[in-house]
């Protein structure tokens, strides 16, 4: 029986997949092969690239024209500078894999004699023109090599490696492979290698043989449902309609997300496992839920990446929702690349956390240690009735901003997103366990809205009634008016409490300017929102 893969390459027989050859212009591949050119192709982690690199080799071969190899030199990473290391684990993945996919056994023997010489510096090359010189079928094909995981390698190692397939380049395709492709997750105009004597060379300068460069994107959004629509094909379960959308804006086309959240959705869900069980959008909300609730390996990995400075940097810039104009002044055209490359942002139409889940992830992973030491407790923001008592969370925010925002926002690598993620952190260690927030942030239009769903009835959970709240955060700076923030939250506010259908609404502007007393910056009003369900919306200050 197939199922939703994630973990490792997706198989056929196993999994439910979309074709990989769809996924990427072979026809560009074949061109650029047939011309002799040497060329990355890279992507985000978990998008599927082995699978596509798998396939690729296989099709190649199938066709037989080449002779096509793929080979993963992860292993290499742990040698960092050790070139004698690193070229020992680079060959042995090599010629092991020419075994299993090619038979060709014969590999392994001259790897051995070269290396007992003291050619470290020079195996691969010798490795790479015997195997391209001699093809023991006896037809003479040339050969592709996929070279899997090349950016995970560290300083001198990674120079060998280049420098070696550069050296050979000119005696392509009969005595050198006719095309090698680099893979990995950045491209390699972002390789920052630092060698023994501390030089920083870049990818670009030491692979100046670079062709072009190809980047594997994520499922678009049919691609993304026929994907789950295969295992309702499999086992006639059948998905809510309304999944689908939410699908779409949480994943967009991620594919372990896609998969991650199927799987939750039809195993991990024990009820579901019963195939009868239609997976309704409720069921699907809660397993969202419990995949960011689970922290797994994927997300993990995703939130490492927030501590390199030239990532961190940007996504401040996006929680903080500053403007497209100021972060194409603030950040290099290559630095946001290089954080798209990884997943992390989009840029078209305009920049933003890649999808909504990566917008859950990001502020809690961030405030994470924060949220635990936060002491206020769910029970005493609670009516008889079971509601969040907004008006008296609030107030108890604005006590707690006065007394640890600085201290607290200080601590934070983001610091200029600081007071909303302080303010989401207040939150979630209230809402969670109970509720649900949902993130957006207004790139340009400088405002960060939340939505908190509460549900009322304990039993029922979010199948019974549902307090709907909007929360709109602003930040009021030196140079700025207080009645022009408050004029333009406003009407913000009130636009998208319309386009929730919300049932109370309010507007948190943090007083970010030095000059500003405390005395000044704590304070409550309402004013009429405009809005016939909600007659007010309460302004805060902090």
């Amino acid at each position: 029986m197939k199922h939703f893969n994630n973990a490792g390459p997706s198989v056929a027989g196993d999994h439910f997949m979309i074709d990989p050859l769809e996924r990427i212009d072979v026809e560009n591949i074949q061109s650029l092969i047939e011309k002799k050119r040497y060329f990355v192709l890279h992507a985000p982690r978990q998008t599927g690239k082995t699978t596509c690199l798998l396939a690729l080799m296989h099709h190649f071969n199938t066709q037989d024209t080449y002779r096509a190899l793929y080979v993963n030199i992860e292993a290499a990473q742990t040698a960092r500078g050790d070139v004698a290391r690193g070229m020992t684990t680079i060959s042995s993945a090599f010629t092991d894999a020419a075994a299993l996919y090619l038979g060709d056994t014969e590999l392994e023997a001259k790897r051995l004699q070269w290396l007992s010489q003291g050619g470290h510096e020079d195996v691969m090359r010798r490795l790479l023109a015997h195997w391209s010189a001699v093809d023991p079928t006896g037809r003479n094909r040339p050969t592709v090599l996929f070279l899997d995981e090349v950016d995970a390698l560290v300083g001198d190692t990674l120079i060998s490696l280049l420098r070696q397939i550069r050296a050979g380049y000119a005696q392509r395709p009969t005595a050198f492979p006719q095309t090698v492709i680099l893979c990995g997750v950045r491209d390699i105009r972002d390789y920052r290698i630092h060698t023994a004597h501390q030089e920083i060379i870049t990818g670009g300068s030491a692979f100046n043989i670079k062709a072009e460069s190809l980047r594997l994107g994520n499922f678009n959004k049919a691609e993304t449902i026929a994907l789950w629509q295969q295992h309702t094909q499999e086992t006639g379960q059948v998905f809510d309609d309304a999944i689908w959308n939410d699908l779409w804006e949480d994943t967009r086309g991620q594919p372990w997300l896609v998969n991650a959240l199927g799987y939750e959705c039809t195993w991990k869900d024990k009820a579901a496992r019963d195939r009868s069980t239609p997976i309704t959008l409720e069921r699907y909300k809660k397993a969202r839920e419990q995949l960011i609730y689970n922290r797994t390996t994927h997300l993990d990995a995703l939130t490492d990446k927030l501590q390199e400075p030239r990532v961190s940097q940007i996504v401040a810039d996006v929680l903080a929702s500053h403007d497209n104009e100021g972060l194409s002044q603030r950040h290099s055209v290559d630095d946001v690349q290089y954080v798209e490359d990884l997943g992390l942002i989009e840029s078209r139409p305009q920049i933003r956390i890649a999808n909504r889940i990566y917008r859950e992830v990001i502020p809690r992973e961030l405030t994470w240690t924060t949220q635990i030491r936060i002491t206020h407790e769910q029970l005493w923001y609670l009516t008889p009735q079971r509601k969040l008592n907004m008006p008296k969370l609030l107030a108890a925010f604005q006590q707690f901003f006065r007394e640890h925002s600085d201290a607290w926002i200080e601590g934070f690598t983001f610091r200029e997103a600081g007071p909303q993620l302080l303010m989401q952190a207040f939150l979630q260690r209230i809402v969670n366990g109970g509720g649900r927030i949902s993130r957006e942030y207004g790139l340009g239009l400088k405002r960060t809205d939340l939505l908190i769903e509460w549900p009322m009835d304990e039993q029922q959970g979010f199948s019974g009634p549902v307090q709907r709240i909007v929360i709109e955060l602003k930040l009021l700076k030196q140079g700025k008016r207080l009645e022009t923030v408050e004029r333009e939250g406003l009407i913000q506010t009130a636009g998208y409490a319309q386009q929730c259908g919300v049932d109370e609404a309010h507007l948190v502007i943090f007083d970010r300017r030095p000059s500003s007393p405390w005395e000044d910056r704590i304070w409550c009003k309402d004013v009429p929102s405009g809005i016939a369900t909600i007659p007010t919306i309460t302004i805060w200050g902090a």
